[in-house]
């Protein structure tokens, strides 16, 4: 039954703008695991609950078969707009929306990135049938026919910005963004890994500096990486989405020794890899290390994808729906 269900799971890395208050976001990741009749969603489990008090933000790991994800996240966004206004809304993140971010991964060899997408449209439409007033944004696959990423989205809907002028953006589902609830991006890709490097000072033109000498586009850059410097806990974080990349190892990874690191998975039958979090570290130790500042520590925000099929799976056999209750081993 195990091997059946792994076949068809997808996840949700579900971000929320809310961490202060952790008893709203764990009612938002109830909500994903509970049925209509109040009892345990079958099928569906979180995994595991990262909030950041600074960025007040958090992000929730939901994970359930094709067939149940778009109803499990459905859920959760309900209970998040119900609770979180984006109007009362502070933290040093970016963000537009109480959902902010709604990405479905696929995880299982059954399912594709058009299967996801489908559900990332589909989610999306219901969405803005059953909250009033809220509006999406997509992005990856299921942003037809462009397929544009998260990051060109992102700045095209002015996401980057301190603040955003709400009333000029146009909205690929949905009304004209709401100060109640803001703005959402529903997408698909593959599985998308989050790393953050904290370095040893407050100087943010610094941080600035480092992320874009790492930053994919940047001639020194590492594959696959979106970076932002935010000011994070008296240091500056260096904030890493970690986007997969088809195929094996790029020949140009600036990989230095670390090539049989980068950590792989399938999506139907294509190779897929993310750059290690030790490369990352190590590439900001050196870029910091230029200006005498040195890195503090490396936090995971979730899993790989093969460990977050594999506890998923896990969680599921024993019938278990709050895992993130369950976990001894701390994850960040």
């Amino acid at each position: 039954m195990t091997n059946t269900l792994g076949k068809r799971m997808v996840a949700c890395l579900l971000n929320v703008s809310e961490a202060r208050r952790k008893d709203l976001v764990a009612k938002v990741a109830q909500a994903a695991i509970t049925n209509s009749s109040g009892g345990w969603r079958v099928g569906t489990t979180v995994l595991n609950i990262f909030n950041d008090f600074d960025y007040n933000r958090s992000v929730i790991t939901i994970v359930a078969g094709l067939d149940h994800i778009r109803e499990a996240v459905l859920s959760a966004c309900e209970q998040a707009y119900d609770l979180i206004d984006m109007s009362a809304h502070a933290g040093v993140h970016p963000c537009m929306g109480a959902v902010d971010l709604v990405p479905l991964y696929p995880l299982g060899e059954e399912v594709g990135l058009e299967d996801c997408a489908r559900e990332a449209k589909a989610l999306a439409s219901e969405l803005i049938q059953r909250v009033s007033g809220t509006s999406a944004f997509f992005f990856g696959w299921a942003d037809t026919p462009q397929r544009r990423g998260l990051a060109q989205r992102r700045k095209e809907m002015g996401w980057f910005k301190k603040h955003p002028d709400m009333s000029v953006i146009q909205a690929d589902v949905g009304p004209a963004p709401q100060k109640r609830y803001g703005l959402t991006g529903v997408g698909a890709s593959p599985y998308v890994m989050n790393c953050n490097v904290t370095i040893g000072t407050q100087d943010l033109a610094l941080g600035r500096r480092v992320a874009a000498a790492l930053r994919e586009s940047s001639p020194s850059g590492i594959p696959g990486v979106q970076v932002l410097a935010l000011p994070h806990e008296g240091d500056v974080e260096i904030a890493c989405n970690v986007e997969a990349i088809r195929g094996a190892l790029p020949p140009s990874s600036g990989a230095r020794g670390g090539e049989s690191s980068w950590p792989s998975f399938n999506i139907g039958g294509e190779v897929y890899c993310h750059a290690p979090a030790s490369l990352i570290t190590a590439r900001v130790t050196e870029l910091a290390g230029r200006d005498g500042v040195a890195t503090k520590g490396t936090a995971l925000v979730g899993f790989t994808p093969v460990e977050c099929r594999g506890l998923a799976e896990r969680a599921l056999s024993l019938g278990i729906g709050e895992f993130w209750k369950e976990q001894r081993k701390v994850h960040m």
